[in-house]
């Protein structure tokens, strides 16, 4: 090749070095101001959005660990309520806002799992749209009846039920939560057949429950524990495989008659696809530290929500993924619909 050959070379040869070089500069320059931002991070309030209504269980659940990552952050952790839509609008709301790590949210086996199965089409993809931070725990559902209705166990209520079909109202807090699902689950596992009357929270469908207008209702136990403690609800059983240490002498539906029943409602903290990997990381450590604090602790315990903490991101991820198969076939055993 000629000189001038070999000077079209070397000048190409000289491009793809320079184009190089700027590429490693700019990746460098994104790098070091997303660590730097992550260190400065958080600046201002946190948004932390509830798919679901004020006074409901992960309304509480988010309030107590809000307020302890408050004090470790410096900043307010606002909770935000957004329900409505089977948690479809607080989700969708968390998907959608800016990736900056100022708007967290609730993320739960109905949004994260069951809805991708009970929907017929969801408004988001939930693999493209979230950022998983960490998995904070669960609580069993509790199975609780009007005081009026003449039965008090699991057993008389089974027989009551399957005397009288179709004429036992049960309340949900959203059309495929864990107590729609549940409920479902139960008239297959126990042959009696109830009437569904959703609710959009689930302290509207607990009004109507004390009230008689229902007559019975699973919901989680931190939302409706404080009732039945309170002597206007007559609890029956807790949907866990053991006894929550809440609600100690109140028996799991398998001891009391429906051997095999279990369901359980957990929990976690998520972001929107997008927020820079440092605040991802500060995040994760800010809730699992406060779910080490022995205060938060005793909090949950008080109202029967169990920590799993400690998680990664990653790890998160993964057991989203296997309860989705996991609900899947259980909202098929169930016969659920979204109606």
């Amino acid at each position: 090749m000629g000189k001038e050959g070999d000077e079209v070379v070397a000048g190409n040869g000289n491009a793809a070095v320079r184009a190089a070089i700027s590429a490693l500069l700019l990746g460098l320059a994104i790098l070091t101001a997303a660590t730097n931002a992550a260190a400065e991070y958080p600046e201002r309030p946190i948004k932390y959005i509830v798919p679901s209504g004020a006074g409901g269980s992960p309304d509480t659940i988010s309030r107590i660990l809000a307020a302890e990552l408050t004090k470790q952050m410096g900043q307010p952790v606002l909770v935000d309520n957004r329900p409505g839509g089977g948690v479809t609008i607080g989700l969708g709301a968390i998907i959608k806002s800016v990736p900056d790590g100022y708007t967290i949210g609730y993320g739960n086996v109905l949004g994260l799992a069951i809805n991708r199965t009970f929907l017929a089409k969801e408004p988001y993809d939930v693999d493209k749209g979230v950022q998983y931070i960490a998995r904070t725990g669960y609580t069993p559902n509790v199975l609780a009846v009007t005081p009026s209705l003449p039965a008090k166990s699991v057993s008389e209520l089974v027989n009551y039920a399957r005397q009288n079909p179709g004429r036992l109202g049960y309340g949900t807090s959203a059309m495929g939560s864990t107590s729609h699902i549940g409920m479902e689950l139960l008239q297959i596992m126990t042959g009696t057949k109830l009437l569904h009357v959703p609710y959009k929270s689930s302290p509207q469908a607990i009004v109507d429950l004390i009230a008689g207008r229902v007559q019975l209702m699973f919901d989680n136990l931190p939302s409706i524990a404080p009732h039945i403690k309170a002597g206007k609800l007559i609890g029956l059983g807790q949907t866990g495989s053991v006894r929550s240490k809440a609600m100690p002498d109140l028996p799991t539906i398998a001891e009391a008659g429906v051997p095999g029943f279990e369901i359980l409602a957990w929990s976690g903290v998520i972001v929107p696809v997008g927020v820079p990997q440092p605040i991802v990381a500060r995040l994760n450590a800010e809730v699992n530290k406060a779910l080490a604090s022995p205060a938060l602790r005793g909090q949950f315990d008080a109202v029967g929500y169990e920590i799993t903490g400690n998680s990664t991101p990653e790890q998160f991820a993964a057991f989203v993924k296997k309860e989705v198969a996991k609900w899947a076939d259980v909202v098929k055993r169930s016969g659920a619909k979204n109606e």
